[in-house]
């Protein structure tokens, strides 16, 4: 008798989402007295409980579709802007001085990067020694890749002018 009044209690209390009790839900109706719910004549599936069931699984089908296409589209767009560097040993590349404390300049004036330096290995995908000049031998020579940039030069046939001054500006 007890189990009966808690189900039936469960059963006529009005559920937060579907504002529907679940005996209207699963059968269509709500019984009135506890002898209600245990009538096995009176015991069907309604027509609407069964629809409804359907609406909710479509609406979940097409939110599980919709979250892996939004996770796919965010992948995409990281792997677009993060692309996995092309570093051999041997190449030129710059140094980012952003955890570079003690240069001799003023922080306004300091270089984003410095170099070239010639790539003595790789340890890994993330990660690359150089050879650094004599100015930053107190600093260790490996660096995440994404404190560093590959160093092109300036092609003497493409900008003849590169190295040459243009101005000589006089002395104040």
């Amino acid at each position: 008798m007890i189990q009966t009044l808690e189900d039936m209690a469960y059963k006529t209390s009005i559920h937060a989402i579907t504002h529907q009790t679940p005996a209207i839900l699963e059968k269509g109706w709500s019984p009135k007295l506890p002898q209600d719910s245990l009538r096995t004549y009176l015991v069907e599936i309604y027509p609407t409980s069964g629809s409804f069931k359907g609406i909710l699984d479509k609406a979940r089908k097409q939110a599980i579709r919709l979250m892996e296409d939004s996770f796919a589209y965010a992948k995409g767009k990281w792997d677009k802007s993060h692309a996995t560097p092309d570093f051999k040993v041997g190449d030129l590349l710059l140094v980012s001085t952003t955890n570079f404390n003690k240069i001799k300049r003023c922080k306004k004036l300091k270089d984003s990067f410095v170099g070239p330096f010639v790539i003595k290995a790789l340890h890994g995908e993330n990660e690359i020694e150089v050879e650094l000049s004599e100015e930053l031998s107190n600093k260790h020579p490996t660096f995440l890749v994404s404190l560093v940039k590959p160093y092109k030069s300036s092609d003497s046939e493409k900008f003849p002018l590169g190295n040459k001054v243009l101005h000589n500006i006089p002395p104040i």
